[in-house]
């Protein structure tokens, strides 16, 4: 079993454990993950079951008819993404506490990259490939 993750926002209203395995790291390149985070996402992702949120600040933005994103109501730090029906919770991998042990493998939605940036040398992967 993996050893426990622990995480949470810049201002600590929101912590989360996650108690299972944790998704190599995907960048993710699209509109609204660059609005969200003014810059683009690096995420990391487990089984919804497996992850453990605390603190009354948490708040989720309807962001499509399909997903909702989390984040802390209080300092504003990005934290989670979900899709509607999916048992899997993506979360930001600058959130969890200390060492992560993680790699970013891949990245999607190249095509809405940034023209300030060079794209990281890695897989570019098809989103449907994803949980």
């Amino acid at each position: 079993m993996a050893q426990a993750k622990t995480g949470g926002c810049l201002c600590g209203g929101v912590t989360y454990d996650v108690r299972g395995e944790l998704r190599p790291v995907v960048a993710c390149h699209c509109h609204q993950c660059r609005k969200t985070s003014g810059h683009y996402v690096a995420a990391t992702q487990a089984a919804q079951a497996d992850v453990t949120i605390r603190g009354d600040t948490l708040r989720w933005f309807r962001s499509s008819d399909t997903a909702e994103r989390g984040f802390c109501g209080n300092c504003g730090s990005n934290l989670f993404w979900r899709r509607h029906g999916n048992p899997y919770i993506s979360i930001w991998a600058g959130t969890i506490d200390g060492q992560t042990g993680l790699r970013m493998e891949s990245q999607i939605h190249t095509e809405s990259a940034g023209d300030y940036y060079e794209l990281p040398h890695m897989p570019v992967i098809d989103q449907s490939e994803l949980s």
